[in-house]
């Protein structure tokens, strides 16, 4: 076991200057978070939206979730013309208010320069072998994807579209990326809520990670359907450990994979020292109904 190494991962990908981004609101609601250089873009070419005050820089739009989703996505189509956001996806995701109601959606290319919160769904496929033995399903991912190829994923992982349920993304990522059936996954409980935050290239990457835990019978591998996944290894949990501290994962996945690893204890006696510094990233249900500040 190599609890030092692992320990010392998750500060790498978990820890981060928040000074570093200065706070956005949207009205009154604190939304997110900007670093400098979107700073900068906002408030010299979006003056008309965005103006900065004590508390941060503020957006002044107000209205519906339609008017305030409609004139942000007139915006980032700006700023792709410009050329600053760079993965557009044709894809909304939903921010919330802090009291949990949908506040407005946007392109998720967005997100990550304006520091808002998305959702995603992780599921961890598990695999009791005949002699008692647990082992873990982890897929690989193509070596022709625009991001990560060829890094290790969980058995499903995938962002929450605006208008999903949780329980619809779940559904939709399972059949596509594993080939599970619906009917397998009605039911499911998230075990853990994790919050994944860290700077990226485009500003910073906050996401809540709803993560479940899928036990899967032998003799029944999973089928990946869009291509995504290059293939899928069930592995002894010594060689999921190997794989964090080589950083071959994608980086949400190594949090998922390391708070599953925790809660069955694989650790052993050194599982408590784990867990103190998973607390961090770790949250009840239903705390992803504010945007913690």
């Amino acid at each position: 076991m190599q609890v030092d190494a692992v320990l010392g991962y998750l500060d790498k990908i978990s820890r981060f200057d928040s000074q570093q981004f200065t706070p956005l609101f949207i009205g009154a609601e604190r939304m997110g978070c900007v670093n400098a250089q979107w700073k900068a873009r906002l408030l010299q070419h979006e003056s008309a939206l965005f103006e900065e005050n004590y508390l941060g820089v503020c957006c002044r739009l107000d209205g519906s979730y339609r008017s305030i989703s409609h004139a942000l996505a007139l915006a980032a189509r700006r700023w792709q013309q410009a050329g600053w956001l760079n993965g557009w996806r044709n894809e909304n995701f939903t921010a919330f208010r802090q009291d949990g109601t949908p506040f407005f959606e946007l392109e998720r290319a967005a997100f990550r320069p304006l520091g808002l919160t998305s959702r995603a769904v992780h599921i961890n496929g598990l695999c009791r072998m005949a002699d008692g033995e647990v082992r873990m399903w982890v897929g690989r991912r193509s070596p022709h994807k625009a991001v990560d190829p060829n890094r290790m994923d969980n058995l499903v992982g995938g962002g929450v579209a605006a208008g999903e349920t949780l329980e619809l993304a779940l559904e939709r990522e399972g059949w596509e990326e594993a080939g599970i059936a619906r009917e397998s996954l009605q039911g499911l409980k998230p075990s853990s809520l994790l919050l994944a935050q860290r700077p990226v290239q485009r500003g910073l990457h906050r996401e809540w990670l709803y993560a479940y835990d899928l036990w899967l019978p032998l003799g029944q591998p999973p089928c990946c359907q869009d291509g995504e996944v290059a293939e899928h290894l069930l592995l002894p949990l010594e060689e999921v450990e190997q794989l964090l501290v080589a950083e071959r994962f994608m980086i949400d996945a190594a949090l998922v994979c390391m708070d599953c690893l925790c809660r069955l204890g694989y650790w052993q006696q050194a599982n408590p020292v784990v867990a103190d510094a998973l607390a961090r990233i770790r949250h009840a249900m239903g705390q992803d109904e504010a945007a913690l500040a």
